[in-house]
């Protein structure tokens, strides 16, 4: 969320970022919210006036009171009930118009960085590098469902009777492989110096439109009947949100954290729930790494953050290759966003399994995440990032592991996690 007052002395330069991002539908936003909020400022101008007046009367009236003259107070009495009656339509006045304002501003982008490549879809996403050489095998790599099958890794069929599409069983060596790929991000995580954490994995409202778009709330969120709640789509909402108004010391900084949890997705607007696969499913798990500091350091961090993932990836063999997310593809948070896509030797093409995003201070705003600096207090800058997400990440790592016997080979740094194995056959 922008700051107000920036929009309002910088209207064109939000305007023209609205139309950087290709949503010209809300460029009657900007004019709209200053306009509500010259009328908010005049009420609370209004408003100010009439209780310092209020004041003013009320020792008047003592002093009346005082010398004896009560006509003249008792006058002055009805002079101050109108002007509470006015007093209390500009309090109602003063609410109605905030709330206006803060639903429009919670819809305006964020300002994106100026390096952001412009473009209307992913489609226009610009790689940035390549790490490691992609492999194509001179054997045929079967689809990711019926290489686990192989193993009697999973079912989707039970889980389709169970729980619809989008969801699966992983069984035996092939969920072996998931927890130990979890396993070892965490602890991939922890010895960069990130502090290890478990976190609720529902949130209440206010964190859920504190941490993303409504769109993407719409999109993305599953709300539990009856309560305040919200199932996490990633565990980013819920360890963001463990700042919720609070003011942080500024020598505190930076809070790295690394996240281990569950995440749900309603999918919404995706294309469609596969029946055979698991890239798009409606539950998953991942160790996500987030991290809280000062705005001039937050280009650093994300520069850090993605580069941990693809240094996880590379350490178990699987090429990956980065890509900078044009100005379309980016939520309304987001001022910059690198993608790490895996090689699949299968489809030979890369495929996402992973988004680093610096989101400025615009979650810190919503949150009231604030930071007391020498110079006073300021907005926090948030920045979050996967740091693997089976079973996506799985299919990955089977495609560019599998050998031509139909074996698995188990890179090195998994060994210790699989008990010692190194092939699943």
């Amino acid at each position: 969320m922008l700051d107000l007052k920036f929009v309002r002395e910088n209207p064109e330069i939000v305007k023209q970022n609205i139309k950087n991002k290709f949503q010209d539908s809300k460029l009657g936003l900007v004019d709209e919210v200053i306009e509500l909020d010259a009328k908010n400022r005049a009420a609370k101008k209004e408003a100010d006036d009439l209780r310092a007046n209020k004041n003013k009367i009320a020792k008047q009236i003592g002093a009346l009171m005082g010398q004896g003259k009560k006509d003249e107070a008792e006058e002055m009495k009805k002079q101050v009930a109108e002007q509470s009656a006015r007093l209390a339509a500009l309090e109602e006045q003063e609410k109605e118009l905030g709330d206006k304002i803060l639903k429009i501003m919670m819809t305006i982008p964020n300002i994106i960085d100026p390096g952001v490549p412009i473009g209307k879809d992913d489609s226009e996403n610009v790689e940035v590098q390549k790490y490691g050489e992609p492999v194509i095998p001179d054997f045929e790599i079967p689809y990711h469902t019926e290489i686990m099958e192989r193993f009697n890794g999973i079912d989707l069929d039970s889980a389709r009777k169970v729980a619809g599409n989008g969801f699966y069983y992983l069984m035996g060596d092939i969920a072996r492989l998931h927890s130990a790929v979890i396993s070892y991000a965490r602890d991939f995580m922890i010895n960069r110096g990130f502090t290890y954490c478990v976190p609720p994995f529902m949130i209440r409202s206010n964190v859920v439109t504190g941490v993303m778009s409504f769109a993407e709330m719409d999109a993305m969120m599953y709300k539990i009947e009856g309560e305040d709640l919200y199932l996490i789509g990633t565990s980013e909402h819920s360890m963001i949100g463990k700042f919720i108004d609070t003011v942080i010391q500024e020598e505190e900084l930076p809070k790295t954290l690394t996240s281990y949890s569950p995440c749900f997705r309603k999918e919404k607007g995706a294309h469609g729930i596969e029946e055979r696969g698991v890239y798009r499913i409606h539950q998953f798990e991942k160790q996500e790494m987030i991290v809280v500091c000062k705005p001039e350091d937050s280009k650093m961090w994300f520069d850090k953050l993605w580069q941990n993932t693809v240094d996880l990836f590379r350490s178990l063999d699987v090429p990956v290759r980065t890509l900078e997310c044009c100005s379309g593809d980016l939520a309304d948070l987001k001022v910059k966003s690198v993608d790490v896509e895996a090689w699949s030797p299968r489809q030979q093409k890369y495929f996402e399994v992973g988004s680093c995003s610096n989101l400025g201070d615009a979650q810190a705003r919503r949150l009231k995440i604030r930071v007391n600096g020498q110079d006073g207090k300021y907005f926090a800058h948030t920045l979050n990032n996967t740091v693997v997400a089976p079973p996506r990440m799985l299919i990955a790592f089977l495609e560019n592991n599998l050998q031509a016997d139909g074996s698995v080979r188990i890179p090195e740094p998994l060994r210790p996690y699989m008990g010692g194995m190194t092939e699943i056959r």
